[in-house]
């Protein structure tokens, strides 16, 4: 059923250094259908072949889930390097966000951000990924706060604008759910900075028809990437939230040197 990520090569990229990078609501592995199945997420990831994955609602030995080490659990399963950054304590394990990849991180760093009026804490996952050739690009991981004030999400995309401030001219993505839309003050924010892989709304929630896009991947600085492709996967039943793949160039004269 899938094409699986295990046939494809790590030690190279084409000459273009083109990027699938995946994110994905994954609801702690339980689909629609009330069935916990990290294979299931396992084998979504698997079919579109991606080269980083953000994931979001990742739990790791949490008693709801069977105790089962979601994140360790996905890498085996996909093939692919690990990181994962807790957010909360929840029912003896932990709760947040995770980067697969399929090139060594060769640092990571969870940022917990602004958590307001008893919210629910969140964070950004930082991944420095190694790419071949001695290039290396960082990647976010983030899932925003949820609820209908969006001063938390806002207080959020200023806490991520400040992770980046330094490093211009140095490729970065940040992928996850924003919980916002393009029209937001949200995006808007995170807009002064980070790029969008798509012109055109692509809707990720709800899952069954999808009429809202609260999913993103963002990349900067624009001149160093090229979008080849944005889609959302035609997924419905194995979280709530439907994945969004971008596939994209680092263009030549952007490579970095970690």
């Amino acid at each position: 059923m899938a094409t699986h990520c295990l046939a494809r090569n790590a030690a190279k990229l084409d000459q273009k250094t083109t990027l699938r990078v995946l994110s994905y609501n994954i609801h702690h592995a339980e689909g629609i259908d009330g069935k916990l199945d990290v294979a299931r997420i396992a084998r979504v990831i698997n079919d579109c072949q991606p080269d980083l994955v953000s994931l979001q609602e990742v739990d790791k030995l949490v008693e709801r889930t069977k105790s089962i080490d979601q994140p360790s659990e996905l890498a085996r399963l996909t093939n692919m390097h690990v990181v994962f950054g807790a957010n909360i304590e929840l029912q003896s394990g932990h709760y947040g966000n995770a980067i697969l990849s399929r090139f060594p991180v060769t640092h990571s760093e969870n940022h917990l951000l602004p958590c307001l009026n008893d919210g629910e804490q969140r964070g950004v996952l930082e991944g420095s990924v190694q790419l071949p050739n001695n290039t290396s690009l960082r990647l976010f991981a983030t899932h925003f706060d949820h609820r209908t004030n969006d001063a938390e999400r806002q207080q959020s995309a200023r806490a991520v604008q400040s992770l980046i401030k330094d490093s211009n001219d140095h490729p970065a993505i940040l992928a996850g759910d924003l919980n916002d839309t393009l029209s937001s003050p949200t995006l808007n924010l995170l807009l002064e900075q980070w790029f969008r892989t798509s012109e055109e709304v692509q809707p990720t929630v709800p899952v069954t028809i999808p009429d809202r896009q609260i999913d993103f991947v963002l990349f900067r600085p624009a001149q160093r990437w090229k979008v080849v492709e944005s889609r959302v996967l035609e997924e419905a039943i194995a979280s709530d939230h439907r994945p969004i793949l971008a596939v994209l160039e680092l263009l030549p004269n952007a490579i970095d040197t970690p």
